[in-house]
């Protein structure tokens, strides 16, 4: 069996609720209750995968509240530095065997996230030296990044690429591009993105990244060179939601 892979050339993972645990649903839920919203589906995806100032914004108009934007930041980053004396970063189980099999099966590597790139230095640690240039693009200004990071620093058409992230944003701006996805959405017990995933599309949902094997990565490769991977994914993801229904 070949090594490389035959269309896919490279391989975009997101950092926080990837390779790294989520420390983020958890605080942005607490701010949100906090300042006495509600945590819907809906308001889950309208902050997730946002700059950091836009979705302080939408949120700030959706509950009337009086602060800015940039207070409202700043009260996030406070309850996360709380959050985070409690429940450190760590890099998720399986991170390190999934960049192995990605790069043994020849894709080129890059990491991306809102955060700046001391975060991806700090907590990958060695698992850092894994990823080709640039190694780390802070999407924070031109999120999801989908576009910018495949075709302006990559400088790749959108299916020889492949996107790995927690969010359906995400995956939804991927769906636009034509972009091969697949969907690792977190264990928040509170958290909507599986739900949100399935509503766009999704074909690919994994619960854990050992479940991203060669044998998936193959199929995504042969769906990418013949440009299906979007296909009918909408029928795929209502006869997921029946078979979910049927087994509980």
């Amino acid at each position: 069996m070949p090594t490389d892979l035959q269309h896919l050339r490279l391989a975009a993972v997101n950092i926080d609720g990837v390779l790294l645990n989520d420390t983020f649903s958890p605080v942005i839920r607490q701010v949100v209750l906090g300042l006495g919203g509600q945590y819907t589906a809906e308001v889950e995806h309208t902050l997730f995968s946002q700059p950091q100032t836009v979705a302080a914004q939408a949120f700030a108009r959706a509950a009337r509240l009086p602060q800015s934007p940039q207070e409202l930041v700043d009260a996030y980053f406070r309850e996360r530095e709380r959050y985070l004396t409690r429940h450190p970063v760590r890099v998720q189980d399986g991170a390190a065997d999934l960049l192995a099999l990605l790069r043994g099966l020849g894709l080129r590597l890059v990491c991306y996230g809102g955060l700046n790139r001391t975060h991806f230095e700090r907590h990958l640690g060695p698992l850092a030296r894994l990823f080709d240039l640039p190694g780390y693009v802070c999407t924070d200004k031109f999120r999801p990044g989908i576009r910018e990071i495949t075709r302006d620093i990559c400088g790749l058409d959108y299916d020889q690429v492949v996107f790995i992230d927690d969010v359906a944003r995400v995956a939804e701006a991927a769906r636009q591009l034509g972009v091969p996805f697949i969907g690792r959405p977190g264990e928040f017990e509170h958290g909507h993105q599986r739900a949100l995933m399935k509503r766009a599309g999704v074909r690919h949902l994994v619960p854990t990244l050992r479940d991203i094997d060669e044998e998936l990565l193959r199929t995504l490769d042969a769906e990418a060179a013949a440009g299906t991977y979007w296909d009918d994914a909408r029928l795929v993801a209502a006869a997921s939601d029946r078979e979910d229904g049927s087994r509980a």
